[in-house]
């Protein structure tokens, strides 16, 4: 529950600390006095949008502090595992100075004249996104219009759901939810590439048919250029290198016979003349020299041939290569890669449509799983309808309304076609919720007919049905504290006495918090905050003061028609007080 409330230069309030306790908190005041102000103050808190007209005039910023106390069974077990997931430290803080059997939560707001705002969980800086989350765990508010809400489909369906404690079961549904459209993404991504892939596939074939005729090889290539270079100057090869190869061994002067005999000589004379070894031994290495270079021409020119269909076939060769390269971008040791390439390409795009059953049968599969849930959400639903009907119209009676009827109506709209179910494509009929659409229904009178609630329900019926809703709900898993401003506007004083009693009974359940204008309600609480207006120093400022006693019997005779200065008025503010001492001294 919310313990304590410090607000801080937010519009005419300069400073207030609010202590609140367990069971019914009420805060009165004259209109303008600045119990909005307090709302205001709540709103921030839990991360609502800031608004920089709020700061007061002359400081430069405005600050907001809730302590929070939660015990860590039911909704603080929820609060500890939200902590767990998102602020663990926060978690482990709280865990060592509470012993674990109580999370204190200190949440803070600030509010620039600038208007950028900052926020903070036990004094540690957090997104405004992570304070709204955990804010709407502790505290709900209910505004003076926010009774409209029940009018929504989306807000009916969710407090079915939260009376029967089906939040487990729908965050199964989610989930089962989450996975199937996920299928169905994937499914969908792939079938809208079906046409891609196979025009990818005719493709890839026609390359690779292509390639695989050519045959591209690096070294066949090099093989060829060399070949073509011999080819083309076949003539000349023959003439030039023929004749080279001729002087050096076969003519009748030929160099190599030259080479010898000059070998000999010197061998002749290098036994008896000193000095011609180094000669002899040069001329002979020499001689085996160019006996290697003869021979390799001589064999080189066998191997020339003047063959003109030859050098066509190797250009054309050459050419089938040259236009592979420039068709494909690439050189030939590229094109040796892409044929490579192709095949992988080819056998994992071949392969996709086993990927694709397959994924079509895991798409039904949990479309089908997902179906059961909804299903079983479906007739838990259904089942609950009774239970709330009844408790509604209990409390409905205790509001004035003994006479009204209520009625839950869980219907399943037409959506998605059956054909479709494997698909994955029948997802509008699987919505966040469920496949129900929730609609309550009210006949505020007799021989009346039940109709939506937005078709004829009253601002002050409306009220009471939340009221009455509220406390179906009381024992069920819900936010700790509740707070409702005027929520008893559009009623009337004679049903003063019973709104505080629902009020009080819910008390037993919830912290409440309720900005009312009726005395009957003001008297049956635990605590009584008032909200005054003063003018001081040329200043006009709002503060808080909490009500015992004679104050507090002045200020119900205030809201008494006649005013505190009326005996008549301070004794029935008297009685009121002591009817819910005593009906408070009965409950405990």
């Amino acid at each position: 529950m919310l313990v304590e409330l410090v607000i801080e230069n937010l519009a005419l309030i300069e400073r207030a600390s609010l202590s609140l306790g367990a069971g019914l908190n009420v805060i009165t005041g004259e209109t303008g006095a600045g119990k909005s102000l307090l709302i205001d103050a709540l709103e921030l808190l839990m991360g609502q949008r800031a608004r920089a007209a709020l700061v007061r005039k002359g400081a430069d910023k405005a600050r907001v502090e809730g302590r929070f106390l939660v015990e860590r069974d039911g909704v603080g077990g929820l609060v500890a595992a939200w902590l767990e997931e998102h602020l663990p430290q926060v978690l482990e803080e709280c865990e060592a100075e509470g012993g674990g059997e109580e999370l204190e939560l200190i949440l803070t707001r600030t509010l620039g004249r600038n208007g950028k705002s900052a926020a903070h969980v036990n004094h540690r800086p957090v997104t405004q996104r992570i304070l709204r989350e955990l804010a709407a765990k502790l505290v709900e508010i209910h505004g003076q219009n926010d009774h409209q809400k029940l009018f929504e489909p989306a807000e009916q369906i969710r407090l079915l759901d939260t009376f029967g404690e089906l939040d487990d079961a729908l965050a199964g549904y989610r989930e089962r939810r989450a996975g199937w459209l996920a299928l169905a993404d994937e499914l969908e991504r792939l079938e809208s590439g079906e046409a891609e892939r196979l025009q990818r596939l005719d493709l890839l074939r026609f390359q690779l048919g292509e390639l695989s005729d050519a045959d591209p090889s690096v070294a066949e290539r090099d093989a060829l250029v060399a070949e073509r270079a011999v080819l083309r100057n076949a003539e000349e090869l023959l003439r030039t290198i023929g004749g080279l190869a001729a002087e050096l061994a076969q003519s009748d002067r030929a160099v190599l016979d030259t080479l010898r005999r000059a070998e000999r000589v010197v061998d002749g004379w290098r036994e008896r003349v000193e000095g011609l070894a180094g000669a002899g031994d040069a001329l002979r290495e020499s001689a085996l020299h160019l006996e290697d270079a003869a021979g390799a021409l001589a064999s080189f020119v066998d191997g020339v041939e003047a063959n003109p269909a030859r050098l066509e076939e190797v250009e054309a060769r050459l050419a089938d290569f040259e236009h592979l390269e420039r068709k494909y971008r690439t050189n030939m040791a590229g094109l040796e890669l892409r044929v490579t390439a192709i095949g992988t390409e080819l056998e994992e795009l071949e392969s996709a449509t086993e990927g694709a059953d397959e994924l079509v049968e895991e798409t039904r599969v949990a479309r089908d799983a997902v179906a059961e849930s909804a299903r079983r959400l479906s007739r838990s639903r259904k089942a609950l309808r009774g239970r709330l009907r009844k408790a509604v119209e209990q409390g409905l009676a205790q509001l004035g309304l003994a006479r009204a009827t209520f009625e839950v109506a869980v219907v399943q709209p037409a959506g998605g076609a059956a054909d479709s179910a494997a698909r994955g494509t029948d997802r509008g009929r699987f919505g966040p919720n469920g496949v129900d659409a929730v609609e309550f229904l009210l006949a505020a009178n007799p021989g009346e007919s039940r109709e939506p609630l937005r078709r004829v329900a009253s601002g002050g019926e409306v009220a009471r049905i939340m009221l009455a809703l509220r406390g179906a709900l009381a024992v069920r898993r819900s936010t700790p504290t509740l707070v409702f401003d005027e929520i008893d506007s559009g009623v009337g004083g004679r049903l003063g006495p019973e709104v505080g009693a629902h009020l009080a009974m819910l008390a037993d359940h919830h912290q409440i918090l309720c900005v009312t204008h009726l005395p009957a309600i003001a008297a049956r609480a635990h605590r009584h905050l008032r909200v005054r207006k003063a003018v001081s120093g040329g200043r006009t400022r709002t503060s808080v003061d909490d009500l015992s006693g004679d104050p507090r019997v002045e200020e119900i005779a205030d809201m008494i028609s006649g005013g505190a200065a009326h005996p008549t008025a301070r004794a029935e503010a008297r009685r009121l007080l002591e009817v819910g001492a005593r009906v408070r001294d009965v409950e405990a």
